[in-house]
């Protein structure tokens, strides 16, 4: 049988209070005691009842994960970085989508009946702006995920997107290239992603002493594979092509890649291409994308354990969490 809350606390010499806090996830043990109680939780095969938790505590230990589009891979990899982390404190991630609809997104996060189903949501929004989470009736915890500029009335975790445009940007220009352009800019105010990503590109242009060109700069409606291909061919029908493209992610990028190879062109030598959100369909196209890599198992830790804070009580002010990103070097820009 599974050793009880009592026996594990017994065997550690701490409170019971802190075996369960450890076996919740509560930030308010020390790393040292965590540590120790873990491994005897671990020797001694502890099993939580969640379903007793969650009825002693009156929640239903779902947790909604709720985004944008599912069909997306850099939404599917972070989905699996959810559930895994949200799975270490016995609780379940229901998926929901909205495809962006304002009306949906505000259904499900401000008065939505569908809401109160959940003890809280990690949410990607794309049609709400401050007003609309700032006097929510409903008082389920939120952690939003993503780029909107949606005031301080939530927690939220974020990347810097300015800086990782830049990144990607300045290692174009590393190389020697000259010409580069973006493919995946969006200028109206839903797409606060895009624009801060065009920020950073136009700062790396600025920094290497390159003066932006308009026609470099090819807009699309969706981050999309066929987008990027239509963009790509946009520009190899420029009388001066690029020699460097910048995609605002790997989709679009992997949709260029198909372009300029269908036409005959190398990549990298003739075209160098960099993307972002490291899926990983660009670690096995041939070449192999050079890109820019979120890093998602601590995007999905840093918001589980902000919207578990908050199950547990903390009422300490919103935060914004920034979650590390690199540069990944392969075969599009070095082969």
């Amino acid at each position: 049988m599974s050793a009880t809350l009592r026996e594990v606390a017994a065997r550690a010499g701490v409170s019971i209070r802190t075996v369960s806090n450890v076996v919740t996830g509560s930030p308010k043990v020390s790393v040292e005691t965590r540590r120790r109680v873990q491994e005897i939780l671990d020797e001694m095969g502890y099993q939580p009842n969640h379903v007793a938790r969650t009825l002693r505590n009156g929640r239903s230990g779902l947790i909604a994960l709720v985004l944008p589009e599912l069909d997306v891979p850099y939404f599917a990899e972070l989905t699996r970085a959810v559930i895994e982390r949200a799975a270490r404190s016995g609780y379940t991630v229901v998926i929901d989508q909205t495809d962006g609809d304002p009306q949906r997104e505000r259904d499900l996060v401000t008065r939505g009946s569908r809401a109160a189903l959940f003890d809280g949501l990690i949410f990607s929004p794309i049609g709400l702006g401050e007003a609309d989470l700032a006097d929510r009736p409903s008082k389920t915890p939120v952690v939003l995920l993503g780029e909107r500029e949606i005031g301080r009335s939530l927690d939220h975790v974020v990347i810097d997107n300015v800086a990782a445009a830049r990144l990607a940007t300045q290692h174009l220009a590393s190389i020697g290239r000259r010409r580069i352009a973006a493919i995946g800019h969006q200028s109206d105010e839903m797409h606060q992603t895009a624009r801060l990503r065009t920020r950073g590109y136009l700062e790396a242009l600025a920094a290497a002493g390159l003066a932006p060109e308009e026609r470099l700069m090819r807009g699309v409606q969706f981050f999309h594979r066929a987008d990027g291909a239509a963009a790509m061919a946009g520009l190899l029908a420029l009388d001066e092509p690029p020699d460097a493209v910048f995609c605002y992610n790997d989709l679009l990028a992997l949709g260029a890649l198909r372009e300029i190879l269908r036409r005959g062109l190398r990549v990298p030598k003739d075209i160098a291409l960099v993307g972002f959100d490291d899926i990983e369909d660009g670690r096995y196209a041939t070449p192999s994308l050079t890109t820019i890599a979120p890093d998602k198992a601590q995007i999905a830790r840093l918001a589980v354990d902000l919207l578990l804070r908050r199950l547990d009580g903390d009422t300490t002010p919103p935060v914004e969490l920034s979650a590390d990103f690199s540069l990944i070097v392969r075969e599009s820009t070095t082969g």
